[in-house]
């Protein structure tokens, strides 16, 4: 884990403000683990610039208060939603995670933001536009 660490992907505003206890058990550590270094870390490298994670894993209570759906790949530590600062910038990431291995690709509200996820050892390599 070079660029991004499970603390990064485990930070909430929501999750501070509403007082939410946002921690992952060990499964979901090592979901974020195989998450980071299959994707996000070599995503970085490819990129060359800093990309925030906007929402990495949220536990069952600020999946809920966010209004994510019950079957979110962020409840198991398995999805993080980036931006690199601009729509055109997370088009740019987009087109990067298309030919790399991955669960689901989402290009979120026309490039807001890019949700990408990660199931070892099986991927569905889903992409869709939301």
């Amino acid at each position: 884990m070079n660029h991004f660490s499970i603390a990064e992907l485990c930070k909430s505003a929501t999750a501070e403000k509403l007082g939410i206890k946002n921690v992952p058990c060990a499964s979901e550590i090592d979901n974020l683990t195989a998450l980071v270094e299959n994707v996000l870390d070599p995503l970085r490298e490819k990129y060359g610039k800093k990309i925030d994670i906007n929402s990495g894993y949220r536990c069952l209570k600020l999946n809920k208060a966010i209004g994510g759906v019950q079957s979110s790949q962020h409840v198991k530590g398995m999805a993080a939603d980036l931006d690199a600062g601009s729509k055109a910038e997370n088009a740019k990431l987009f087109e990067l995670l298309r030919v790399m291995d991955f669960d689901q690709l989402i290009n979120e509200s026309n490039f807001s933001w890019v949700h990408v996820s990660y199931v070892k050892p099986s991927n569905r390599h889903q992409i869709l536009s939301l």
